[in-house]
């Protein structure tokens, strides 16, 4: 900050400033310190106090001090990719409720690249972005400590971070939940329950590792106990999980009973596999798949999907948003429910017939602070699956 001339040739103080905006001194300071904001000073306030300013020929370096007074009208998303239906549904969730605030979506992919996250995290800012939105990345502290460093707020979704509130899918419950209808559909057709094979995601992701508790909680619930192999956490690259489902299958000389996908770029993996092999060897396997795709409906064998809320998701979010100053530790866990499939083949129509619900507390042990519960509507009836012949029937969920 420069210290101009006023017209008597003394140098104009944060006094004179004050005077001119009909304001305290200690109101004048916080503005020209980029501290209004936190201190809940109003905006056309803070808006009066650096036109007064200026008027009066005290500069200030409103950009490199990051001062957000007018509005950009921007909202930020970063997320790995849109090649599924999860990440292409939060994408369109946030940019629906984005522009029904009156606000301009960006949404930008980094192909879950620490690099790509970083650059386009760093262009979104300069870009002058209201909020941003984190999504699917593995470690958003960094990113998280770029929007503090310009007082930007921004939300992770999907994995956590200690950095910002966090937004994430109940990924152990639902993983528990569709492991135990595997299970139950195994023992329904004699086969050996321990004959399942869980494959893909990250094993260091909160994702994928709250999804490997949940599949072994239910394991463990039945007493039963798996040999080694039968986790394959090898990333999220369909050629991965196409190279890992060969590798079991070449193992066993047969697909396994049963199969746990952990995530739609698995079972796209999966799928390639399968097209190498005669129908009859996918007739007889049950799979339970971590997302949903109305795909799965059309395909010849029985398969059970797990949908993640994107739209409860979003709009915990923005309510965290909302209340940013005290929701800086936040974790909000939304439960995942049965997709279903078939009937309908937009990425939202499943929740359109539901509210955000309400958030109650549950208990968590790591170190933020306790997570709320999202508690959405419950749905109504059971999970689609596909019968040999790719019709469409209703399947039991225990």
């Amino acid at each position: 900050m420069n210290m101009a001339s006023a017209a008597n040739g003394r140098k104009v103080t944060i006094y004179d400033i004050a005077v001119a905006a009909g304001a305290s001194p200690t109101t004048v300071s916080l503005v020209l310190n980029d501290s209004w904001q936190r201190y809940r000073i109003k905006q056309e306030t803070a808006a009066r106090v650096l036109d007064c300013a200026e008027r009066l020929g005290y500069a200030v370096n409103l950009k490199a001090r990051g001062l957000r007074l007018s509005r950009s009208g921007l909202a930020g998303m970063i997320l790995p990719h849109y090649r599924n239906r999860f990440f292409a549904g939060l994408a369109e969730a946030f940019q629906g409720e984005a522009r029904r605030r009156g606000l301009c979506p960006i949404v930008v992919s980094t192909h879950r690249h620490p690099g790509n996250e970083l650059r386009v995290t760093e262009t979104l800012l300069a870009q002058q972005v209201e909020f941003l939105f984190i999504a699917g990345v593995r470690d958003p502290g960094p990113l998280n400590k770029l929007c503090k460093a310009v007082d930007v707020r921004c939300i992770n979704i999907d994995l956590p971070g200690s950095g910002a509130p966090s937004v994430v899918s109940d990924n152990r419950g639902g993983a528990r939940q569709l492991t135990e209808v595997v299970l139950q559909k195994l023992a329904a057709r004699g086969a050996e329950q321990t004959d399942i094979f869980f494959f893909g995601g990250v094993a260091d992701d909160d994702a994928t590792h709250n999804r490997v508790l949940g599949y072994k909680d239910a394991l463990a619930a039945h007493g039963l106990v798996q040999g080694p192999g039968a986790i394959d956490c090898c990333g999220y690259q369909p050629s991965h999980a196409a190279q890992s489902l060969a590798g079991r299958y070449a193992k066993l000389g047969r697909l396994p009973a049963g199969l746990f996908a952990n995530g739609v770029t698995a079972m796209e993996g999966a799928l390639r596999f399968a097209s190498a092999l005669p129908a009859s060897a996918w007739r007889s396997v049950v799979v339970g798949a971590f997302d949903w795709d109305p795909f799965a409906a059309y395909l010849p064998f029985d398969i059970t999907m797990m949908r993640q809320n994107v739209e409860v998701m979003i709009a915990e979010g923005f309510g965290l948003l909302d209340n940013y100053a005290a929701s800086r530790d936040a974790l909000v866990v939304v439960p995942t429910s049965f997709g279903r499939m078939g009937e309908l083949d937009g990425a939202q129509e499943d929740w359109n017939d539901g509210d955000r619900g309400h958030v109650q507390g549950v208990a968590c042990s790591a170190p933020q602070s306790p997570p709320r519960q999202a508690a959405g509507k419950k749905r109504r009836g059971l999970p689609l699956v596909a019968n040999s012949n790719s019709v469409p029937r209703r399947g039991r969920t225990a």
